[in-house]
């Protein structure tokens, strides 16, 4: 049996081949603008091949002070029971106000379901639908709820090699996890993924107010203060639901309400603590980083990226064009796959993923690599 460094040191050397990246084409000239990529991405209608998975609630933190403990759901989609704990298993995490219901958490779903992986489908603290799980609110801090629940799978199934996806703020949290473990990474950790991923909070946050980005802005700000507002009705004794008056940017939230009731001195010092920047040279096992020069409001600061284009451990891909989370690309271009659906992150990624697994070969995988088109 390889020891965790030699497996380690083998993903390394697969994913370094690239011979799981195809180049990135956009969908038509009118998907050269970020904007227009960030929102066909969300609307583009797509159907998704798969059950809704058995439903999982698990315990991420205990009770603080008066407060109970937090949990989080998952859905999950296994393989038969007789392979189950030697397929690789993905766990999928959304993004900010997203859910697991999100259309690329299903789209990822059912490619690596094809594939052949296990697929769990995780929600962040009160997402979908599950405010009443945690007293707490949900923050770009909380890696340590991805480690638990890898962790909970792992011992519950004997799960042997396990990989985190996540997108925009849920890039940032497997981002975040990956670096705060270092070396010491667990022999079934096998890779992380982060999608447009969240890093330079502060930029980001400061991009969103921009005014060609404030409809994106009064998006976010809109859920997540019903969010809050449904926590304070839950919990009146906790949340003081007068504290969001007047709030009209997500800096104002994150210092009004992030900070306030998750720990914080300030937004500035929940950005500074919380932003996987922090942490990216520490990251030591295979992970992607897929980013959009065009994202309309992702900013990756020069420093971030000096740091994953220095980490060996890092595969750093920055297209010109793609957008936020979308990356829509012509289902006839570049990409030589059958059924390609034209969301070419979701397929990098997963490639990525079966090259960054040295046991990876399985008929399952073998019938859906990729094949020249006739």
């Amino acid at each position: 049996m390889m020891s965790a460094e030699t497996s380690v040191d083998q993903a390394l050397s697969n994913f370094r081949s690239d011979g799981w990246l195809q180049s990135y084409l956009p969908r038509s000239r009118w998907f050269t603008n970020g904007h227009v990529q960030t929102i066909a991405g969300n609307y583009w209608p797509r159907k998704h091949d798969m059950t809704e998975g058995e439903a999982e609630t698990i315990e991420v933190e205990g009770p603080r002070g008066n407060l109970a403990a937090s949990h989080v759901r998952c859905y999950c989609h296994w393989q038969p029971a007789a392979v189950r704990a030697n397929r690789l298993t993905v766990l999928l995490i959304h993004g900010l106000e997203g859910s697991s219901d999100s259309h690329y958490i299903r789209g990822n779903t059912a490619k690596a379901l094809r594939a052949g992986c296990n697929v769990i489908r995780m929600n962040m603290r009160n997402c979908g639908g599950t405010e009443r799980l945690s007293p707490t609110l949900y923050h770009c801090g909380l890696s340590n709820d991805v480690r638990v629940v890898i962790d909970y799978f792992v011992e519950k199934y004997g799960l042997q090699s396990v990989a985190a996806v996540g997108y925009s703020m849920g890039g940032n949290l497997v981002l975040k996890y990956a670096g705060e473990l270092g070396g010491n990474v667990p022999s079934y950790l096998k890779a992380v993924v982060g999608i447009s991923p969240a890093m330079d909070l502060a930029a980001c946050s400061a991009a969103l107010h921009e005014w060609q980005n404030r409809l994106y802005e009064w998006s976010f700000l809109r859920g997540l203060l019903r969010r809050f507002r449904t926590k304070a009705e839950l919990l009146p004794d906790h949340y003081d639901e007068q504290s969001a008056k007047g709030i009209r940017s997500l800096v104002e939230f994150d210092d009004q309400i992030v900070a306030r009731y998750c720990g914080f001195a300030s937004a500035a010092d929940y950005y500074a603590k919380t932003g996987s920047s922090v942490v990216a040279s520490q990251i030591r096992v295979p992970a992607l980083v897929i980013h959009a020069l065009d994202d309309p409001f992702i900013r990756m600061t020069p420093e971030t990226r000096g740091k994953l284009l220095e980490n060996p451990s890092v595969r750093l891909i920055e297209t010109d064009h793609g957008g936020h989370c979308a990356f829509l690309a012509p289902t006839n271009g570049t990409v030589a796959a059958e059924n390609f659906d034209g969301y070419w992150a979701e397929h990098t990624l997963l490639h990525f993923l079966l090259a960054s697994t040295s046991d990876h070969e399985t008929a399952a995988e073998t019938a859906f690599r990729d094949r020249p088109r006739g």
